[in-house]
C-alpha cells in the first residue's frame, strides 16, 4: 500500500477521472476531508478505529463521489496493513459499503482492506455476519484480477475460523474457489487454493469440496511450479483422504494420476511439499489398493530417502507412510529388499519422539508377519537388541509396539531359541506386571509363543524366580481369579506349553507351587457363568499367540491332567 493515504486527497479538486466535473463537496465531506487530513499528518493509528477519525472515514465511504470512496478505501487499506484488531461494526459497515462501489480501484483497496482485518477471530465472524461473505462473492466474479485475488484472499482468511467453514461451504463461493483455482494468474490460484485447503478440516467439508469437483483440480495443480500451491494442494488432498469413502472416490478416477504426482512431489525442493506429499500418501495408504499402488509406481526408493533425512518432519511424515504401506503382505519383501530394516532399527533410538518410534517399531512388526525369511532380516540387522537396551525406559505407546514385535518374532520356529538365548526373558518378564494391559499382555504372548517347542529350556528354569519374581510371579499374576479372563487364558497355556515341552526341571517347579496348581484347577473346574464369559472373549479372537486353545476350561482340564502325570512320575521314582 505504501504512501497511498498521503496522497489520497489530491484528488478532491473536483475532477473527475473522465474529464468532467463531480457534484460540489457536502459541507460533511469537506469537514471529514479536514478531519482526516488532520489525523493523517499525526500518523496515529489509534484514532483511525474510533471517534472522530472513523466518522471522517465513514462520510468519505458512504459518499457518492467515486474519488471520495477512493480515498476512504485506501486509507482503510493502508490503515488495517499496518494495525490490525478487533474492530465493531461502525468500522466494518463502511468498507463493505465500499465493496459496493461500481469502481475496481475502491473495490480492490476495501477488498483488501477487509482481507487484513480478517486475520483477526472476532472480525471472521461479524464480517459474515453483516454480510460480507456474499459481496466478496461478488467480487470474486470480477474480471479485475486484483479484485478478485484480493476477495478470494480475505474468503481464505474467513475460512480458517469453524463457524464460518459451513457457511462458505453452503454458499456459491465454494464452486466460485474451485474455478479461481485454474486461474491463469499465480496470485489468485495461490489463494484460492489456500481457501480450498482450509475448507477441508471437517468431513463434511470435505465432502462438499468433492461434490464441487475440486479434487481433479488439486491433483491437476500438483505439478505446479509454485510451492505454495503445491503445499496447499497436496495438503488439502492429504486431509481429503483421511475419510474411507473419498478414498473410494480418488481411487475410481485419480488413483494412478494422484499416486504418480505424489511421489514425484516427494522430490520438490520445498520441504513443506515433500512433507505433505508424504502424509497425502500415508492416508491414501490406509486402503489397500493405495498400499499395492504406492509401491507399483516406485514409491519406496523416494521414502527411503526421506526417511535417511536429517529433517524430523520429512522422517516422521515418511515413517508413517511406509508403516501403512508395510500392512499388506505382498510389501513385506519389498520393503526389507528395499533396505529399509537398518533404518528403521536407528528410528527406534529417536526416544524424544514417541510416534516415530511406534512408526518405526510396527513397522517391523508388520515386515516379519507373514515370512520367516522376513523375520530372520529383522533379527540378524539387530532389531532385538536395540528393543532390548531401549524398552525398559520407553513409553508405555512404544512398549506396546516392541512387545507384540517381540511376539511376532517368537512364532518362527527357527528363531525361538536364539531369542531365548538373547536374555529377551528378562526384558519381557518386569513388563508382564506394566500398569498398561497392552503392554501385559504383549509381554505375555511373547513368552508363551517363547515356550512352545524349544529344544532347550534351561533359560526358563533360570528365569523361575527371576528377574521380578521370574516365570513364577508373572504365572501367579495371570492365574489370578480376579484377573481378566483373557489373561488367565494366556496363563494356562503358557504352562501347557511348559508341560509338554518336557523339561522335567521347569515342569517341577510348577508343580510344586500349589498356588499355580490350584489356580488350574480352579479353572478346570469352572462355573456354567466363567464358560459363557470366556466363550464370549474367545469369539473376539486373541492376537500374536501361536495354536491358542480357544477353550480356557479344556485346556485346565489337559494341564491338570500333565499334572497327575509329573506327580506320578515322582512318586515312582
Amino acid at each position: 500500500m505504501g504512501n497511498s493515504c498521503s496522497s489520497c486527497l489530491d484528488c478532491c479538486g473536483m475532477r473527475s477521472h473522465d474529464g468532467q466535473y463531480e457534484p460540489i463537496l457536502q459541507a460533511n465531506e469537506r469537514v471529514a476531508i479536514s478531519e482526516l487530513l488532520r489525523y493523517l499528518e499525526n500518523r496515529d493509528p489509534n484514532t483511525f478505529f474510533e471517534g472522530e477519525a472513523l466518522n471522517a472515514l465513514s462520510t468519505l465511504a458512504f459518499s457518492a463521489n467515486v474519488d471520495l470512496q477512493r480515498s476512504a478505501a485506501l486509507a482503510f487499506a493502508e490503515i488495517t496493513e499496518k494495525d490490525v484488531r478487533t474492530v465493531g461494526r461502525e468500522t466494518l459497515q463502511p468498507i463493505l459499503s465500499l465493496l459496493q462501489s461500481h469502481d475496481v480501484e475502491v473495490q480492490r483497496a476495501a477488498s483488501a482492506a477487509l482481507g487484513n482485518l480478517a486475520v483477526d477471530p472476532n472480525n471472521k465472524l461479524l464480517i459474515v455476519e453483516l454480510g460480507g461473505l456474499d459481496q466478496l462473492i461478488n467480487q470474486m466474479r470480477s474480471t479485475n484480477v486484483e479484485v478478485q485475488c484480493n476477495a478470494v484472499g480475505c474468503i481464505t482468511n474467513l475460512a480458517t475460523h469453524d463457524d464460518n467453514k459451513a457457511k462458505i461451504a453452503n454458499s456459491e463461493g465454494l464452486g466460485l474457489l474451485v474455478d479461481l483455482a485454474r486461474s491463469k494468474d499465480q496470485r489468485v490460484q495461490r489463494n484460492a487454493t489456500g481457501a480450498l485447503l482450509n475448507m477441508t478440516h471437517t468431513q463434511e467439508n470435505r465432502l462438499q469440496l468433492v461434490n464441487a469437483n475440486a479434487i481433479p483440480v488439486l491433483v491437476g495443480l500438483l505439478n505446479s511450479s509454485d510451492p505454495d500451491v503445491q503445499y496447499y494442494c497436496t495438503t488439502a488432498l492429504s486431509n481429503i483422504a483421511v475419510d474411507a469413502e473419498n478414498r473410494q472416490r480418488l481411487a475410481k478416477t485419480e488413483s494412478s494420476r494422484l499416486v504418480e504426482y505424489l511421489i514425484a512431489s516427494m522430490d520438490t525442493k520445498s520441504l513443506k511439499v515433500q512433507c505433505q506429499a508424504a502424509l497425502a500418501l500415508r492416508n491414501l495408504a490406509s486402503d489397500e489398493i493405495y498400499q499395492l499402488e504406492i509401491v507399483r509406481c516406485h514409491g519406496l526408493p523416494h521414502l527411503l530417502r526421506l526417511l535417511t533425512s536429517a529433517f524430523l518432519p520429512l522422517i516422521l511424515s515418511s515413517v508413517a507412510c511406509v508403516r501403512n504401506i508395510s500392512i499388506h503382505p505382498a510389501n513385506e519383501s519389498p520393503i526389507i529388499d528395499g533396505g529399509f530394516v537398518l533404518p528403521l532399527i536407528e528410528l527406534l533410538s529417536y526416544e524424544d519422539n514417541e510416534e516415530i518410534q511406534c512408526h518405526a517399531i510396527s513397522t517391523l512388526r508388520n515386515l516379519a508377519a507373514s515370512s520367516e525369511r522376513n523375520k530372520r532380516a529383522i533379527v540378524d540387522a539387530g532389531a532385538v537388541n536395540s528393543i532390548k537396551r531401549l524398552i525398559g525406559k520407553a513409553p508405555e505407546s512404544v512398549q506396546t509396539e516392541m512387545t507384540a514385535a517381540i511376539a511376532v518374532l517368537a512364532l518362527s520356529e527357527e528363531l525361538k531359541q536364539r531369542l531365548v538365548h538373547m536374555d529377551i526373558l528378562k526384558v519381557l518378564i518386569p513388563l508382564t506386571a506394566s500398569t498398561n494391559m497392552e503392554v501385559q499382555g504383549n509381554s505375555a504372548a511373547a513368552i508363551g509363543n517363547l515356550s512352545a517347542k524349544v529344544q532347550d529350556y534351561t533359560p526358563f528354569v533360570s528365569a523361575w524366580e527371576s528377574p521380578s519374581g521370574g516365570l513364577h510371579q508373572f504365572l501367579r499374576v495371570f492365574l489370578d481369579e480376579r484377573q481378566e479372563i483373557t489373561f488367565q487364558h494366556i496363563g494356562v497355556w503358557t504352562i501347557e506349553q511348559f508341560m509338554t515341552g518336557g523339561d522335567k526341571r521347569l515342569m517341577a517347579c510348577i508343580v510344586r507351587s500349589k498356588d499355580i496348581v490350584d489356580a488350574v484347577l480352579r479353572i478346570s473346574n469352572a462355573s456354567d457363568e466363567f464358560q459363557l464369559q470366556a466363550a464370549i472373549i474367545n469369539e473376539q479372537g486373541e492376537g500374536n499367540i501361536d495354536d491358542f486353545d480357544g477353550d480356557i476350561v479344556k485346556l485346565a482340564k489337559k494341564v491338570a491332567l500333565l499334572f497327575e502325570d509329573v506327580e506320578e512320575y515322582q512318586l515312582e521314582k
